[in-house]
């Protein structure tokens, strides 16, 4: 990426007009496929130009801009679609979701953001039916949401459910919520030390309440017994599903392990997978460092892959965990949390191993994808990130820091200079409001969830619901990019509303930015001759509805390739 926003559309503008002008030529000797009249679309170009009608051909948009123009080109066999008038922008592009996590949160106790007493209501009927040797999971708790916000305890799970192990992970996955049968058989006791980078919560005399962060977790998760084949092709399969009902074409998917990559590639050659994923590599779990950096070998080793079934699926990047969370308080801190005095969370790498990950990454020509939430984690992996690219410069790295939520005033400019994309979630601010300024205070949240200041430097951000932690609607995001509201519009006029995202920012966002941030901008990202032909069908403008209403805005059809995949 250039250093500022202007070169980042130079780049784009040139090799879509030399796309654009081998297609135009091929073009007026052919018939399109199908032709699409009658609509407002939204081209999301570098004017943001708007046409009535597209062409399509062989998956690609072959003419984007008159009826008359489209006509022109339709043939006896050509499917003609009077789209009446609506609103019709390219297929949404998630960032950073979590794609078989997606689907898997389907076959398990559904948590997000649920009383505790409807949670545990849920546990007890499920420990009524659990046969022996079976666990109860689940995932989505936020005990922000709870009246008091105070993290949950065993004992609340033991009321319900005494004999059988419960695990119910917190609805960022930095945290898990467990009955004392499950610290049973897992060995945890008073006794028991904290490992790197994750912690037991404990009462006043020591013993774990059965909430424990981040590598804490992986004694527990190493208990429950592994999805099936079957269950994960039912999981690829219904997270697909919730992808196109929302309008979302494409998706980079935040770390999948190569058993998960095998059986992608398995339903595209089977065409049951038609989603467009970007796939970052990852050892799944929570490995030690030394397992980390030997499992990340194996994929720098077998190198990246691009272009696989049609431009459906791609892996070229691999996936880091460098912190937690906010809101498990794990996120690592430059200073102590304002709640929390003598506490600064988890940094799971040292630099050395960082280093080791980042260096070898990018020896291996892989795009670099590190999740770090703190602004002491946002400091390490920039500082990483320079010292590699110091010693092995690349021309295009598009290095990610994926969430890059609270950040230190001195290194928010760093992204740009060093061409590093903050992948983003805007619905996580309306999310962490409840709690994000009690967890780092007045001063540090200025540059906190900072999209405002972040385009003022010249970046972009690529945006995304990292699902299932949030839902994976995109216009939730959408909405709370522009508005800074969460879907009950509070509070009035939005928090720390100086931040706000302009509608043309935020569709950017959710289009051509995360077309770029997965090197995908000359193929997708826009409606424009030579690129593929993905799009949705909206019940209202969104550039034009009240800004209130973006939150409510449905898909009426989801087209991948030309090809109808999702009707209301």
């Amino acid at each position: 990426m250039r250093t500022k926003t202007s070169s980042f559309y130079v780049i784009i503008c040139l090799a879509a007009l030399t796309v654009a002008l081998c297609s135009v030529c091929a073009s007026a000797a052919t018939t399109a496929d199908s032709i699409w009249l009658n609509g407002k679309i939204y081209t999301v170009d570098k004017s943001f130009s708007s046409v009535n009608a597209i062409a399509v051909k062989d998956g690609k948009i072959i003419f984007a801009g008159s009826n008359g123009g489209a006509q022109a080109l339709a043939g006896k066999q050509t499917k003609v679609v009077d789209l009446g008038g609506k609103a019709v922008i390219p297929g949404l592009d998630d960032s950073h979701l979590h794609f078989l996590n997606l689907g898997q949160s389907k076959l398990r106790i559904q948590a997000h953001w649920k009383p505790k007493e409807e949670i545990l209501k849920a546990v007890k009927a499920a420990a009524a039916k659990a046969r022996p040797g079976e666990w109860i999971v689940g995932r989505g708790w936020n005990q922000m949401v709870w009246n008091p916000a105070e993290f949950p305890t065993r004992q609340d799970l033991d009321a319900v459910a005494l004999n059988v192990p419960v695990a119910i992970v917190r609805t960022c996955g930095h945290a898990s919520w467990v009955n004392s049968k499950a610290l049973e058989l897992a060995g945890v006791t008073k006794d028991t030390p904290n490992p790197t980078g994750g912690e037991f919560l404990r009462d006043k005399d020591g013993v774990p309440t059965g909430v424990m962060t981040d590598q804490a977790q992986e004694v527990i998760n190493k208990l429950i017994p592994a999805y099936t084949e079957v269950q994960n092709i039912d999981a690829l399969m219904a997270a697909q599903k919730e992808l196109f009902g929302y309008g979302l074409t494409s998706a980079s998917s935040a770390g999948e392990n190569q058993g998960t990559i095998d059986l992608m590639k398995k339903l595209y050659k089977e065409n049951k997978l038609k989603v467009r994923l970007d796939v970052m590599a990852r050892v799944t779990g929570r490995p030690s460092p030394e397992e980390l950096i030997a499992g990340a070998r194996k994929f720098f080793k077998q190198g990246t892959q691009v272009g696989l079934f049609n431009d459906r699926l791609q892996i070229r990047s691999y996936k880091i965990s460098a912190d937690g969370s906010l809101g498990a308080r794990s996120a690592w801190m430059l200073e102590d949390y304002s709640d929390r005095k003598g506490h600064r969370g988890n940094g799971k790498l040292t630099d050395e191993q960082l280093y080791t990950l980042v260096k070898e990454g990018n020896d291996a020509g892989f795009q670099l994808c590190t999740h770090a939430i703190g602004d002491a984690t946002n400091r390490q992996v920039l500082d990483i990130y320079e010292k590699v690219l110091k010693e092995n410069p690349r021309k295009d790295h598009r290095f990610r820091i994926e969430h890059a939520q609270i950040l230190s005033p001195k290194d928010l400019p760093r992204f740009v200079k060093l061409g590093v994309l903050p992948a983003m979630q805007t619905c996580h601010a309306t999310s962490d409001m409840n709690m994000a300024e009690d967890r780092v205070g007045h001063e540090r949240i200025k540059y906190s969830y900072a999209w405002r200041k972040i385009l003022k430097t010249g970046s972009i951000i690529p945006n995304g619901t990292d699902a299932p932690v949030e839902p994976v609607d995109p216009w939730i995001c959408l909405h709370a990019a522009v508005t800074r509201t969460d879907s009950k519009l509070k509070p009035a006029g939005g928090w720390y509303p100086e931040e706000k995202m302009t509608r043309e920012e935020a569709l950017r966002s959710y289009t051509i930015w995360a077309a770029y941030a997965s090197f995908e901008e000359n193929k997708k990202g826009s409606l424009e001759v030579g690129k593929l032909a993905d799009f949705i069908v909206l019940d209202r403008d969104y550039m034009k509805c009240p800004a209130t209403e973006i939150k409510d805005i449905k898909v009426l059809r989801t087209v991948v390739g030309g090809e109808t995949v999702y009707t209301k």
